[in-house]
């Protein structure tokens, strides 16, 4: 499984995979260490037992049905004030690739969920390391919900295969083939960003943001207010207008009320 490299020039070309394993970032931190571990390095499962998400939630996913992997990077090219940079990028990236099968109703959720509708699809991880001013190693995590059916644990969780239902005759989709598409943008995007072009991204990461500009709930420290999300800063923090005055959030001090 998975033994065909992506047309890419360096993402996906080393690839390994693990029938089953307790998460993928962890082997891909311990790979970072392995001389002979190149950029762009995959490290993909069917069967994730420990994986987790933002917030220190864990990431449930039923066994060989939806796409569970990291992508080991090599940013050195960031500062640590612009990490959030590589979260556009991936974001925008998984958007792009999704959007091909489900050309409606797909965002992005701060700071870096794929939502369909007001479901969630998918989400990502990036877990960096940093020396003095700069970024040398990220290692992004993804989990998305492909042909899963059912979402016991997360009832608000849906998947491409429950989503694209109305105009898809597919039994299954073929997880190997969606990889290598997904790297495929995954490249794309990120040789963007290392070529500089971050005001695009930010501008196209700001035109799928979910809710952006409507007035919905947050809660932060325990109090519910309502507010319209007018950007994300330069440092990644939710930028809402909340009556008349512009407050700033790490993804850590705000939720969403659903």
């Amino acid at each position: 499984m998975y033994n065909n490299p992506p047309k890419t020039l360096f993402v996906g070309q080393k690839l390994l995979f693990l029938p089953e394993c307790h998460s993928t970032n962890d082997i891909a931190a311990d790979l970072i260490n392995t001389a002979s571990t190149p950029e762009g390095t995959v490290v993909i499962t069917s069967q994730q037992t420990r994986g987790r998400g933002q917030r220190g939630n864990s990431w449930h996913t039923e066994p060989g049905k939806n796409l569970t992997f990291s992508i080991i990077l090599k940013p050195t090219f960031l500062t640590v004030n612009q990490q959030f940079l590589l979260n556009m990028a991936v974001s925008l990236a998984i958007h792009e690739f999704l959007s091909k099968y489900l050309p409606q109703n797909l965002s992005i959720k701060w700071p870096n969920d794929i939502y369909w509708h007001s479901q969630k699809m998918g989400g990502i991880l990036i877990e960096n390391t940093i020396q003095g001013l700069s970024l040398t190693h990220s290692i992004v995590g993804i989990g998305l919900n492909i042909n899963q059916k059912s979402f016991t644990e997360q009832p608000r969780a849906t998947s491409l295969k429950l989503a694209s239902q109305p105009f898809s005759n597919e039994d299954e989709y073929d997880l190997e083939i969606l990889l290598s598409e997904l790297l495929i943008v995954f490249e794309k995007f990120y040789l963007l960003l290392r070529n500089g072009k971050t005001d695009s991204l930010r501008t196209y990461y700001l035109r799928n943001l979910y809710s952006y500009g409507e007035k919905r709930f947050f809660v932060s420290n325990g109090n519910q207010f309502e507010g319209t999300i007018t950007g994300v800063d330069s440092q990644g923090r939710l930028v809402i207008e909340k009556d008349n005055k512009l407050c700033y959030f790490f993804f850590k001090e705000i939720e969403f009320v659903f």
